[in-house]
């Protein structure tokens, strides 16, 4: 029999400030997708990644306000896995979840994968699995720490990156003056040709990568029950976007000031390669640091968040009832659901080092689609459950079309094209579950009525 949901309502760790919510969602957001993918981004569609950036950043502000007033009329720790089942019903969260966790999953092993390859700089002869254990084992602990904790370390990740791209900002704005000896390359486009080199279906098939440098919102949404202030998401959420949107986009601009697009490499961060002629033989090294840092910071957000939506898929009966079990010390922690995000953490990790690069590229590419899966139906539900105003029903109108852009240019691609087609066999496979479950869930409703 189906648990049923218990209010969230009230919380004692609602101990966040809205700045501090700002914070954690930068630290959560900023990671390998920005400071690496990137240049995939880049070598797609040229200079005009700049205004795909712009697109991606309006279409995430556009999703967290939806997520914001919903949690900030009724926070739920199940955010927008518990939003949907009160929209569309049980098979909505039950799908919500799973689709969040198993793209999750998957992400987090990539970015292990990615932050272990990048260790290897200092560390050339020590074993790839070795690194990826440590990171995994580090990640973990995080999850033990409590979200209060949480909530500060994110924020430290958070002023680190910044820290790091407003070090970029500041070189090549004096490389680009001449203070520092290099030769900038780089040029302002000065026709549409030149903005957009390879067309409207390069610039097509670039949007996925710069949503995909925006991921991590979700987290926000299940952080946001820990608001002193509950009414304070939306804000949070415009000052976060405001924030990352200017820092990307400055970021980029500049990249591509330093050198041309056709530069730049795909499996490098844009901002080591924009900087490569100059005598910056640091600079490398510190903003390697940086990038460990970001996926670090990252991973541990998604594992924190993965976590919670299992155990909250379990309390409400759409998971094994085990996973809801927690300890009873003083420090709560649901130690099952915790096991099974770990193993299936060291499954994605094991995958991803013994499949071959472009598969591998595939199923990740396939994660972060079901991620915008996940945006794509937050703005559907939304109109059921918050009564929208003319201005909310033209941006949920205008969300839509933006990350359905950015879907569909997955199929326009090579490196994207199979993954887009990957993420529809991992939702064949939960629709197909919740089928075989409705029967079930039928009864229950049934003999809970009685």
């Amino acid at each position: 029999m189906a648990k049923k949901k218990t209010a969230n309502n009230s919380n004692k760790d609602a101990n966040l400030a809205w700045w501090q919510l700002s914070l954690i969602g930068v630290g959560c957001i900023i990671g390998s997708g920005f400071f690496l993918a990137t240049s995939i981004a880049i070598k797609m569609t040229g200079p005009s990644v700049i205004f795909a950036f712009i697109m991606a950043a309006s279409a995430t502000y556009i999703v967290f306000e939806a997520l914001g007033k919903m949690s900030a009329k009724d926070p739920q720790k199940g955010s927008f896995r518990t939003y949907a089942k009160k929209a569309y019903g049980r098979w909505a969260g039950f799908s919500s979840g799973w689709v969040y966790w198993c793209s999750e999953i998957l992400i987090i092993g990539s970015q292990l994968t990615a932050i272990s390859l990048l260790t290897k700089l200092w560390f050339p002869d020590v074993h790839l699995w070795i690194f990826a254990l440590i990171y995994a084992i580090c990640g973990l602990l995080i999850l033990f720490i409590g979200a209060k904790a949480f909530g500060k370390l994110e924020s430290i990740f958070g002023v680190m990156k910044i820290a790091a791209i407003f070090m970029f900002i500041v070189i090549a704005l004096l490389a680009l003056t001449g203070v520092i000896e290099g030769n900038p390359k780089g040029e302002v486009p000065k026709s549409f040709h030149e903005f957009f080199p390879k067309g409207v279906i390069g610039f097509w098939s670039a949007l996925l990568f710069a949503f995909y440098a925006h991921g991590g919102i979700e987290v926000m949404g299940v952080m946001a029950i820990h608001l002193r202030n509950k009414e304070d998401a939306p804000k949070s959420g415009q000052v976060m976007i405001g924030l990352l949107g200017l820092i990307y986009v400055t970021a980029l601009s500049l990249a591509l000031l330093l050198i041309p697009y056709t530069s730049f490499k795909e499996d490098k961060s844009p901002f080591v390669t924009a900087l490569s002629s100059f005598n910056l033989d640091f600079f490398p090294h510190v903003f390697t640091a940086a990038i460990i840092i970001a996926g670090f910071s990252t991973m541990s957000a998604s594992l924190f968040s993965v976590t919670t939506i299992l155990t909250t898929l379990s309390e409400e009966g759409d998971a094994p009832a085990i996973f809801s079990k927690q300890t009873k010390k003083k420090f709560k922690m649901p130690l099952p659901a915790i096991a099974l995000t770990s193993t299936g953490l060291i499954i994605s990790i094991v995958t991803s080092l013994l499949l071959p690069d472009k598969v591998y590229e595939y199923i990740t590419t396939a994660a972060a689609l079901m991620l915008l899966y996940n945006w794509f139906f937050i703005l559907i539900m939304y109109q059921r459950l918050i009564e929208p105003t003319k201005a909310d029903k033209v941006k949920r109108i205008i969300g839509m079309i933006l990350v359905a852009t950015a879907v569909s240019g997955a199929l326009f691609h090579a490196t994207s094209r199979p993954g887009f087609f990957i993420s529809l066999v991992f939702i064949s496979i939960i629709a197909i579950v919740v089928l075989l479950l409705r029967k079930r869930w039928k009864k229950e409703e049934s003999q809970n009525s009685v």
